[in-house]
């Protein structure tokens, strides 16, 4: 594509992660699903935080993690979420700056405080979510950016902003806005729960707005209400153009149209953290798309992403993902 100032604009939950390994009791002594994403209030956020223990802060946030990832890769990277004016909003500002990411929404002065994601890893390095949306809330259509949306090869977008009404009018119009323009739009389905909340608005907009769907085999599932991954992928295949099926050690599917392609996983020595998986893999995928990779190559850079984040704890990449990737022979 042409005059394009970025390769993938990012549109999400701008959520600071606290992070803390924990054993299964605790996760069902707090009467938690394990694997879910739930929504708390600050009340809620802050008996959680007392009660779990030794815990580490990083930025993140699905699309945010996406984006960091875009940059890590070399690709140019922009992002649209809400913080507010305090110490993690400001946290959360450098590190993506830090990281090569165009991030210019403005700061909420009143109101929530940033957003924070208390997330429990249990010993088979599965991760439940707990967040607390905060100035997330604050994210409308006011801070969609028409001119960064027209710029970016492709827009994509956090399926979590669908739960708040304000978010999902911001992200129905950047994708307005970047069809029109000629661009590509993306979305992640974020998770099953997510999903289920959302299935009937999900289909209505990816069959309309949506260029390419990340989805992994739990949520696309969830979405077609079957538990047949084949009819599953067949379903997408109707309705979208491109769609990429994640199903974590046995690697992707990658659906386009009649074309269905198998991409393996990359092997990992050792699995400490599975936050973040999909965020990066969609990070190898668009920078691989964006640069006119054939799709199968792109979803090989796209597991190359995922591996190493899966590999630490934390969301976010922890090395160069462009000299490595390089050094693998896959840009």
């Amino acid at each position: 594509m042409t005059n394009s100032r970025f390769d993938v604009l990012c549109l999400g939950n701008a959520i600071v992660d606290v992070i803390a390994r924990v054993d299964e009791d605790f996760v069902t002594g707090q009467g938690l699903v394990k694997g879910s994403m739930n929504l708390i209030d600050e009340a809620r956020a802050e008996a959680l935080y007392s009660a779990m223990g030794q815990a580490i802060e990083i930025s993140g946030g699905s699309a945010g993690n996406t984006a960091a990832g875009v940059a890590s890769l070399g690709g140019r990277a922009a992002y649209f979420g809400k913080v507010k004016a305090d110490q993690l909003g400001a946290i959360f500002r450098h590190d993506m700056r830090a990281q090569g990411v165009a991030f210019d929404t403005p700061s909420a002065e009143d109101g929530p405080a940033t957003a924070r994601s208390f997330i429990l890893v249990t010993p088979d390095s599965e991760r439940t979510m707990n967040t607390y949306l905060g100035a997330c809330v604050n994210f409308t259509t006011r801070d969609v950016d028409r001119k960064t949306v027209e710029a970016a090869e492709v827009t994509y977008m956090e399926g979590y902003l669908w739960d708040r009404p304000e978010a999902k009018e911001a992200f129905k119009l950047a994708a307005q806005i970047a069809r029109a323009a000629g661009r590509k739009t993306s979305i992640t389905l974020s998770d099953s729960f997510c999903v289920e909340r959302h299935r009937d608005s999900f289909l209505e907009l990816i069959r309309n707005d949506i260029d390419i769907v990340f989805a992994n085999e739990a949520e696309i599932t969830a979405l077609y209400e079957t538990r047949d991954f084949g009819a599953a992928v067949r379903a997408i295949s109707q309705d979208c153009p491109i769609a990429v099926v994640t199903r974590s050690e046995k690697g992707c599917v990658v659906v386009n149209g009649e074309e269905l392609r198998e991409s393996p996983a990359f092997p990992v020595n050792r699995v400490a953290d599975v936050t973040g998986a999909g965020d990066l893999f969609a990070s190898g995928f668009l920078v691989g798309y964006t640069r006119g990779k054939p799709l199968v190559e792109a979803a090989r850079l796209g597991s190359l992403a995922a591996a190493e984040v899966i590999s630490h704890i934390g969301a976010r990449p922890e090395i160069n993902l462009r000299e490595h990737a390089q050094a693998m022979g896959l840009l």
